[in-house]
């Protein structure tokens, strides 16, 4: 029993000399932090460290929600096929009816907070997927560029010979026009810094990202429109080169090739006031109507000739209704 009591004693004593150091490993390492370590004060009176938020920065938190609306074509469906395909870091979502609901600017917002996304691009069709539209906004406080979408083809549509691997990341490249030192072009500063956002893979934190670059994305600002190319980056020599030839990179398009064309900026997310538009868009209801007008124009000048030819007999006496008598030689007199 004595002994029983000596080790219960020991042991006693060990724990107590370990709590004893671990309160001065702890008031040391809470001397060293100093103020620095934010606490939190309980209805006790003790004080307890509180955990610090770690924010990563805004490239590596770029999500991209992508969805179309109802009514759009096969090519449109795999245009956004397509894209989602080349960027890993977007996450799509259903078709949206902008038909029932008029509110469909709420809606997307809040399909963009629910897939944690700060980015949202929205294909929408009209007119019976004759204009595509696309909407490219910052969730939830804007900005919103609104672009109309044409000359789109697709991957499978050409028939490319350049090919990526899915979840890589691409080199986006702009041309000299995204700079916005023209005057009354300032608004392509703006342009430039909302594709970049969608175009520009994150280095780390997506999920099903390889670590290699074999793409090159580029934009190009010519006529008034956006022009979008994607190559793939190719090292070494082509079988079809002399032996000969020094080996070297080259670009071979991969797709899909699209045109934008900016419509009008707001300063919200799909709200807000209107702070540039672009007076030389010419909207397709518009150049429909015009082809109309065009063609209507062109059956109403025939219409006229047939009046005037009428007027023109009817005042030579050709049309007086009375029968002309047929000559000796006529067909109809010397065959029957």
């Amino acid at each position: 029993m004595a002994s029983a009591y000596r080790n219960a004693g020991r042991v006693s004593d060990e724990s107590e000399s370990d709590e004893l150091m671990f309160d001065v490993e702890q008031s040391d390492a809470s001397s060293v932090s100093g103020a620095s370590e934010p606490t939190s004060d309980s209805e006790d009176g003790t004080t307890t460290p509180v955990a610090k938020l770690v924010q990563l920065p805004a490239e590596l938190r770029n999500r991209i929600l992508m969805l179309t609306s109802r009514g759009v074509s096969h090519r449109q469906r795999h245009l956004l096929n397509d894209l989602s395909a080349l960027l890993p870091h977007t996450k799509r979502d259903t078709k949206l009816d902008t038909k029932s609901n008029n509110n469909y600017n709420s809606s997307l917002n809040a399909l963009a907070e629910l897939h944690s996304c700060n980015y949202i691009f929205f294909l929408e069709a009209r007119k019976h997927a004759q204009d595509l539209y696309l909407w490219l906004a910052g969730a939830p406080n804007g900005p919103t560029i609104k672009f109309s979408v044409s000359n789109v083809h697709t991957m499978a549509e050409l028939g490319f010979e350049g090919n990526v691997l899915k979840g890589g990341r691409g080199i986006v490249v702009f041309d000299k026009s995204f700079d916005g030192v023209v005057q009354g072009e300032e608004v392509r500063g703006l342009m430039r810094e909302m594709l970049k956002g969608v175009f520009c893979v994150p280095k780390k934190g997506v999920r099903g990202m390889k670590p290699f670059i074999d793409r090159v994305i580029g934009i190009y600002g010519l006529d008034g429109k956006i022009w979008i190319r994607v190559y793939e980056i190719r090292d070494g020599k082509d079988k079809n080169e002399a032996d000969g030839a020094a080996e070297g990179g080259k670009l071979l398009e991969v797709g899909p090739r699209l045109v934008l064309t900016p419509v009008l900026v707001q300063e919200g997310s799909f709200g807000g006031p209107i702070i540039y538009q672009n007076s030389l868009f010419v909207s397709g209801n518009q150049i429909r109507k015009e082809a109309r007008v065009q063609k209507a124009s062109k059956y109403a000048a025939k219409r006229n000739q047939v009046e005037e030819k009428a007027v023109k007999r009817k005042a030579l006496g050709l049309d007086s209704g009375t029968q002309r008598p047929r000559s000796a030689v006529d067909d109809r007199v010397l065959f029957g």
